[in-house]
């Protein structure tokens, strides 16, 4: 079943001879469940295509389908609450609330929406997570690789038709690195989880359904082969 379809998806900064044209012409689709990472150098253009994803940032031209819901087409307020609830997101730093514990992180976005948390869900993914002996522990009291485990949660608690990791590895250390990906890598097959991952780390690649190159904001379907 398809669930991300993206549509020639075009995005300039600047105008004139200041004009950067950082992507050009993306199209590409994902179905549930597939875990694909994009690759590419710094400037490349990636960052803006899951930003553009994401509706994070606003291509100037093209389209994104998520679940089969035109996302640009959206009134910006309820493509904001569209966003909250169907895209979980994973950023190199981690984002997580101070003042709130590990459980309290994840279940936010849900709180976000008045929605009442099920707690069976929670437990399921602090147990997966390996955050079950830490739910109740501060941010500044966790490792690196543990408050990425809990901003993992927090973006799958929603159920969300795509999950998309902005370099999710990057501030950590290759052992933390390796957990993380098989983590990602586990909620992809165990929830039929979509994963869309940014990763400058070539050797995360490898368990890839699907990798993608973008260079000089031109994305390359390179398929299931690692790079």
């Amino acid at each position: 079943m398809e669930i991300l379809n993206v549509q020639g998806l075009c995005k300039t900064y600047g105008s004139g001879a200041a004009q950067v044209r950082a992507l050009q012409n993306a199209t590409f689709s994902l179905q549930r469940g597939e875990f694909a990472a994009i690759v590419g150098d710094s400037g490349s253009g990636k960052s803006t295509l899951l930003s553009c994803i994401g509706g994070l940032d606003t291509p100037t031209s093209g389209k994104v389908f998520l679940d089969g819901e035109d996302l640009f087409a959206l009134p910006e307020e309820r493509r904001t609450i569209f966003r909250r609830q169907n895209i979980g997101f994973i950023f190199q730093a981690f984002h997580l609330i101070p003042e709130l514990n590990v459980e309290q992180n994840m279940v936010f976005p849900l709180l976000l929406d008045g929605q009442r948390p099920e707690q069976s869900r929670v437990d399921e993914l602090l147990e997966v997570l390996g955050l079950a002996d830490r739910r109740l522990h501060l941010p500044c009291e966790l490792s690196g690789g543990q408050q990425q485990r809990a901003a993992i949660g927090r973006a799958l608690i929603t159920h969300p038709a795509v999950v998309l990791a902005d370099e999710p590895t990057g501030n950590l250390d290759s052992k933390s690195s390796r957990d993380v990906m098989e983590l990602l890598l586990r909620a992809s097959r165990r929830y039929q989880q979509t994963v869309l991952m940014i990763t400058h780390n070539l050797n995360l690649t490898a368990s890839a359904d699907r990798v993608f190159r973008v260079q000089d904001g031109v994305l390359t379907d390179l398929g299931g082969a690692p790079v």
